[in-house]
């Protein structure tokens, strides 16, 4: 039987080692038995695996009845778009800001959205049952292209604010990824000056030294060209982080908290509550409290942040890696649509970027670092318990820590916060090192 595992975000994993055609072609198998219809639409990002698995997904579909349409290069919050649109199934065949060599398979619900716990259960219980040996892939099968409806996310982001971006200077960073042809022309559409980087891609720099994961280069293009602010996408375009005219890094959280205030100040945040995760930094939660604004955490992941949203009626959640969702626009991360509503809002504001941010919530001194592991380690936090209540006694209430399995990749993430940032590292030092001790 198969044994593929969903992880935070779908299945990802080392192209033709981790994810194979067999587990494409199993996985378009499993979606067309769980969710049945008649057509899905598939996008992918620009990694040289991506025809290939794109295929055998496809196949898998055909397999289980299912035509799929071929969106060929699209962001993810494209193939969710219309997905939702068309009443289809969804699926993506991209690793996000993962390596080039790296691809995975994440699936969308017919009405648009990341699934929920009921519908990955399902499609993981399918996955069980089927055989393996059914994977007989075709490596020429042949998809419908609907490339030209990519169009319609485009516009519908784009009608998502009401001001023009004239006046606005902005460098994009595209990450080599999925919106690299499309976003700078959307974006100069709305009045904008862009300056585009990153935007060739060739199979194989998707998110090297670029993108949401590494906006260093940003920064510096962003000063030398004396632009109003910029903005990082990753490989699939689902996240965003923004720089401000200075090079300073904005990061998720603090998108959110100020699209959370100007959105609640216009009457426009459902329930005046936000939904973060685990990861968000204390000064997002703290800003919130002191501006009436109700939060939920959920775990990591922008498909907690979604069910979450659901469960409240609330239409503004995310993460500080940069997926928030607008459920007023879409059901799932979209760095582009993130980007448009952050622009209104410098737009509407006549502020900069950076004093906006500086106003909308004081970071705390945050160290996130990553210990490799050789096994699964889902317990880690229950294992060294005992250094986790040290360190949080310690900290007290300036500060907290995290200490979780990666859902994406093979590594345990340790993070603490505190008053000043050498406390930060010394108390994640000696968490890393508890981590080490039992690798």
């Amino acid at each position: 039987m198969a044994t593929i595992q969903f992880g935070t975000d779908g299945v990802r994993g080392r192209a033709y080692e981790d994810l194979s055609l067999a587990d494409a072609f199993l996985i378009g198998r499993a979606a067309a038995d769980v969710f049945g219809g008649t057509t899905a639409v598939i996008g992918r990002d620009t990694r040289e695996s991506g025809p290939a698995l794109t295929a055998a997904l496809a196949a898998g579909l055909a397999a289980g009845g299912i035509e799929a349409l071929d969106l060929g290069v699209a962001p993810t919050p494209a193939v969710a778009f219309v997905a939702g649109q068309r009443g289809a199934v969804g699926a993506v065949v991209s690793a996000s800001h993962n390596p080039w060599f790296d691809n995975g398979i994440k699936l969308f619900s017919p009405q648009g959205s990341k699934l929920g716990d009921a519908d990955q259960a399902a499609v993981e219980a399918r996955l069980g049952q089927l055989d393996p040996s059914l994977a007989i892939v075709e490596p020429s099968q042949t998809i419908a292209s609907i490339q030209s409806e990519v169009g319609g996310w485009v516009q519908a982001v784009r009608s998502s604010i009401d001001v023009d971006l004239t006046g606005i200077h902005v460098v994009v960073d595209c990450a080599h990824g999925a919106a690299s042809h499309v976003v700078a022309p959307a974006l100069a559409d709305l009045g904008a000056q862009v300056t585009p980087m990153f935007n060739q891609p060739d199979g194989r720099n998707i998110n090297e030294a670029c993108g949401s994961t590494y906006p260093q280069s940003l920064a510096k293009a962003v000063v030398d060209a004396d632009a109003d602010i910029g903005l990082a996408l990753d490989g699939d375009a689902d996240r965003l982080l923004a720089v401000d005219h200075m090079g300073t890094v904005i990061d998720g959280d603090q998108i959110m908290a100020m699209l959370a205030l100007d959105m609640d100040q216009r009457g426009l945040l459902a329930g005046s509550q936000l939904v973060v995760t685990v990861m968000s930094n204390l000064g997002l939660l703290r800003s919130m409290d002191a501006a009436g604004i109700s939060f939920e955490v959920t775990p990591v992941g922008d498909r907690n942040v979604l069910i979450a949203l659901d469960r409240l009626g609330a239409n503004l959640g995310g993460e500080q890696s940069g997926h928030l969702i607008f459920t007023d626009h879409g059901g799932t991360g979209d760095g582009f649509l993130s980007g448009v509503q952050l622009l209104g809002l410098l737009k509407r504001s006549s502020r900069t970027i950076r004093d906006l941010a500086a106003s909308s919530m004081v970071v705390f001194p945050q160290v996130l670092q990553n210990v490799r592991v050789t096994q699964p380690m889902p317990d880690i936090a229950d294992r060294i318990s005992r250094e986790i209540a040290q360190a949080e006694a310690a900290l007290g209430e300036q500060g907290r820590v995290l200490v979780r399995a990666s859902g994406t990749e093979p590594v345990i993430r340790v993070m603490v916060e505190a008053a000043d940032q050498a406390t930060a590292q010394q108390t994640c030092d000696g968490l890393c090192a508890a981590v080490e001790a039992l690798v």
